[in-house]
């Protein structure tokens, strides 16, 4: 839902609501790593799926939040007039100009270069506002206080020297601990962007979560990126063992299992790893755990040497095979 203010017998203003544009009162963050050059927005709310409406990023141009009374072409357009050259505030002025519900409107934009810009309409609901800063912004409306968005920048620029998306998710929880919206929580997302645009553009979001639906949305984003981060280090074991670096490799699964120890996938890809560079005796030792727990991975390990992925000799697959 959305909002165009008309004028009612010249005098009283009405809101007519929009399906094409969600209610999202919210309060959110775009921000910058500048060692990485790394662009991210994070958003919550107490609005369905609202990673769907707020956030937008383009690597190598800049990220965007646009929320209150949403005008979701606020994103894709902003990012198309950064790629014009335009800076932060000339984009979000082109933007506002000829928008009958920029009162209603909050809107965020940063760009490759770190510089921002910000825009909380007379009419959001308060409690709304914003605080610009060096390669941030945090802004936030119909707030129960208005402690919101001063206690997301302070913890922003004192986390510095973490990871952006980390930054990130510390600026939303700082926000939800002053007060956060009047109407509670539901919804949440975290988007991160490389600094330069690649060929690639499906690799360019290195981070991309969303939490549609809950309880505590926060918490669900933290163990959400907290997973991101062990299948990272899954992922750099992968191609350790594509090189041949099997030691890394093995380290790399290690901080991954360390993080979730109960996570049977990365044990089981850990075994197998360790039995493709002939250490058969450890890997079952795993394999008969994860075998216990599910007997499926078993019968996955039956099928993987006829893919390549696993090239051990027959008495070895039967060793693999027979543990319990």
């Amino acid at each position: 839902m959305g909002v165009s203010l008309l004028a009612s017998m010249g005098v009283a203003k009405a809101q007519v609501f929009k399906a094409e544009e969600p209610l999202a009162h919210t309060y959110s963050i775009v921000a910058r790593d500048p060692k990485t050059g790394e662009m991210a927005v994070g958003v919550q709310s107490h609005w369905f799926s609202v990673g769907t409406a707020v956030p937008w990023a383009e690597a190598g141009v800049g990220a965007i939040a646009t929320q209150s009374f949403t005008n979701k072409s606020f994103g894709p357009r902003g990012l198309a007039l950064l790629k014009e050259g335009k800076t932060p505030e000339e984009a979000l002025a082109i933007l506002l100009a000829d928008d009958e519900g920029r009162e209603v409107r909050q809107v965020a934009i940063i760009d490759a270069q770190g510089r921002v810009a910000a825009h909380t309409g007379k009419q959001c609901i308060r409690y709304a506002g914003d605080i610009t800063g060096k390669n941030f912004s945090v802004q936030a409306n119909m707030m129960l206080t208005d402690k919101v968005w001063p206690a997301m920048a302070k913890a922003f620029e004192r986390s510095e020297g973490q990871p952006l998306a980390e930054r990130v998710l510390l600026a939303l929880q700082a926000g939800e601990q002053a007060g956060g919206d009047i109407r509670g929580r539901q919804s949440a997302a975290l988007l991160v962007v490389k600094r330069d645009k690649t060929d690639q553009p499906w690799d360019d979001k290195t981070i991309d979560l969303r939490v549609d639906d809950s309880d505590q949305p926060l918490d669900e984003l933290a163990r959400l990126l907290k997973i991101h981060r062990a299948y990272e280090h899954m992922n750099k074991g992968d191609l350790a063992i594509e090189k041949g670096e099997m030691q890394k490799a093995m380290e790399e699964y290690g901080k991954a299992e360390a993080m979730f120890p109960n996570n049977l996938e990365m044990k089981y890809w850990h075994a197998i790893g360790l039995a493709n560079s002939g250490q058969i005796e450890e890997a079952s030792k795993i394999l008969r755990d994860v075998y216990r727990k599910d007997d499926n991975w078993r019968e996955l390990t039956i099928r993987l040497p006829e893919v390549g992925l696993l090239s051990v000799s027959k008495q070895n697959l039967e060793k693999l095979l027979k543990v319990k």
